[in-house]
């Protein structure tokens, strides 16, 4: 049989949870509602109970066949896994990795931010699998990034590791980011940055585009689909991001200079043809080597959390 270990993944809305071989072959997944009431403090006993149905549904014993459970949290998290604040979920001052152990009869938990967390998902399964340097960049409503250096996650002293999404990169920038700045890539790469820009263009110009349709409810889908059907606007809104986006993967290539950029999140499923624009401007930027880090697509989509999470376990 061998061991198994669990990957949980708290999110938001639900946690997602899957319980794998220590090979990577996921066995199977599930999800519970994320109960936020009386400052979550409901969110890991639901976990642990959950977790128990399960394991004993299949057959196994908590204390012998699991290995440990990986945790992955929205929010910064300290080398003893304690957390100091989870603005989605309501924690503050907690140590979930130490409650979750005691709620699992005392079984290894470790923990790590969620977006570090999915990066070494796809190190291990996903885009980045027979790597052991990668960097991956999530555009998704914000802009996320984990660091994985010799198969490790490299959170950093002050867990700001890999938050690429706040690299300042336009300096012409008025309107403020969600973290105070202004400029950061975040601002022009997500999702919400792409329909932002579409936004602008529309207003500064007469061009006729398809993206006029949608009006100021105009969506990055809407802009990356346009754009590869040669839409004249919406490709203009995709340079911008190309170019900005090719300067930050450059910036973080001669800090960290992984085996490979993984890029995930929403954005992303607009696939080879973001990636192709994105490689030119990357390189433009990146003229010290022809040997550098190559650009990829995370592959595991939204259960890049829980395999990371259950990787965790086996470092």
């Amino acid at each position: 049989m061998g061991m198994k270990c669990i990957g949980v993944d708290v999110r938001g809305t639900s946690v997602k949870m899957g319980i794998f071989e220590t090979t990577g072959e996921l066995l199977d997944k599930w999800e519970v509602k994320t109960r936020k009431e009386e400052n979550g403090k409901y969110i890991l006993p639901d976990v642990a109970a959950s977790i128990r149905e399960k394991v004993s549904a299949m057959g196994l014993d908590l204390k012998t066949d699991i290995a440990g459970a990986g945790l992955g949290v929205p929010g910064p998290v300290m080398p003893d896994g304690s957390v100091e604040v989870c603005v989605n979920l309501g924690w503050k001052n907690v140590n979930p990795q130490k409650e979750l152990s005691a709620l699992l009869d005392g079984i290894p938990v470790k923990s790590g931010n969620d977006a570090n967390v999915a990066a070494l998902g796809e190190m291990w399964q996903g885009g980045g699998k027979g790597y052991d340097n990668l960097v991956m960049i999530t555009l998704g409503t914000g802009v996320g990034g984990g660091v994985i250096l010799d198969q490790k996650i490299v959170a950093g002293r002050h867990g700001l590791a890999g938050e690429i999404g706040h690299i300042h990169v336009r300096d012409e920038e008025k309107e403020y980011c969600n973290c105070g700045g202004q400029g950061c890539l975040e601002q022009i790469c997500s999702a919400t940055g792409i329909a932002r820009e579409a936004r602008r263009k529309m207003a500064a110009s007469e061009t006729a585009s398809v993206l006029r349709q949608y009006g100021d409810n105009v969506s990055a889908k809407n802009v990356l689909d346009a754009a590869k059907e040669g839409d004249e606007l919406a490709l203009e809104v995709m340079a911008v991001v190309s170019h900005y986006l090719g300067l930050a993967l450059s910036q973080a290539a001669l800090i960290a200079d992984p085996d490979i950029f993984v890029i995930g999140g929403g954005v992303s499923k607009a696939g080879q043809f973001l990636i192709d624009m994105v490689q030119k401007d990357y390189d433009h930027f990146m003229t010290i080597s022809k040997n550098k880090a190559r650009l990829g697509l995370a592959t595991l989509g939204n259960d890049a959390g829980i395999y990371g999470a259950a990787r965790l376990i086996l470092q």
